[in-house]
């Protein structure tokens, strides 16, 4: 089983996308720092997409020994505008090529925010649409589309349409290609009140990468998770921790991993309070990857 390593910085989100008082190059560097081959990048890290700016990061990515093969995006397909649900689309189009310019293997698309105004109906058909209008630009660019079990981008009002697994799953079976597949990420299915390993199982003949993360109960317990009814309030009790140390089986994911052969990229989305996090995180994998190959 030949699993690479990436990290995503996500104890540097503000840092990086709101403050600006860490660049792009400033991560790269603590990056290589890691036992890790690559990173996964994010349209929020860039100051701007003008050429000779995007040759200079790929340029740092490759002089620190690393590579770029996830990239990651957070369309909205679900907004009940139409001429904006038509400039998402040409949005995640820009940041496709700009994810083939790094030579990315993934690029990651996304539902869009649960409104409270569109219904489930909807909210499937105009995903569905705009997933199969981006196929020709996928194979052109060849680069997969994947489209993760997620929980909310930092920076929306609203959770995730496609949160629930029922809804992931109706839009993830309408689209067979060999440009689109799955990003699983565990934790994101703790907070919908799921269970990781029965999802996994449920997308693992589409799974093209993964997130690695994990989550520990904060200021709660077991059964206040049971009888919590949104993920918002899972999200206020379950906070990112050191991979291996939380909630979610690992032996499990790997298990399955094996199980189907995975030759991927894992990257790690984890480590809220600070780059050793990240380390230790690092560490688990590593073991875990040596344990299962």
């Amino acid at each position: 089983m030949e699993i690479h390593l990436a990290a995503f910085p996500k104890c540097f989100m503000d840092e990086l996308c709101i403050k600006r008082t860490i660049s792009i190059f400033d991560w790269i560097k603590m990056a290589s720092t890691l036992d890790i081959e690559g990173i996964e990048l994010y349209n929020g890290f860039f100051e701007n997409f003008d050429i000779d700016y995007l040759h200079r990061v790929r340029e740092a990515i490759e002089k620190a020994g690393l590579k770029a093969p996830m990239f990651c995006y957070s369309p909205d397909f679900t907004n009940p505008d139409p001429e904006i649900r038509k400039r998402e689309i040409e949005a995640e189009i820009k940041i496709m090529k700009v994810a083939s310019f790094f030579s990315a293997k993934t690029c990651r698309v996304l539902s869009g925010q649960r409104y409270p105004s569109v219904s489930r109906q909807d909210g499937v058909k105009w995903v569905v649409e705009a997933i199969r209008s981006l196929l020709p630009y996928a194979e052109k660019l060849k680069l997969i589309m994947a489209m993760e079990n997620h929980y909310k981008d930092n920076y929306w009002k609203y959770p995730e349409f496609a949160q629930k697994s029922d809804v992931f799953l109706e839009i993830v079976n309408q689209i067979d290609s060999n440009w689109f597949g799955v990003n699983f990420d565990p934790s994101n299915a703790l907070i919908a009140g799921e269970d990781p390993i029965e999802l996994l199982n449920a997308v693992k003949h589409k799974l093209v990468s993964m997130h690695a993360s994990d989550r520990y109960l904060e200021g709660g317990t077991i059964e206040d998770l049971r009888r919590m009814e949104n993920s918002i309030g899972y999200a206020k009790i379950l906070k990112h921790g050191v991979i291996g140390e939380g909630m979610i089986n690992y032996d499990k994911v790997f298990e399955i991993l094996q199980s189907i052969d995975f030759k991927g990229w894992i990257s790690i989305e984890d480590g809220l309070n600070g780059l050793d996090e990240i380390r230790k995180s690092v560490q688990f994998l590593r073991k875990k990857i040596r344990e299962y190959s």
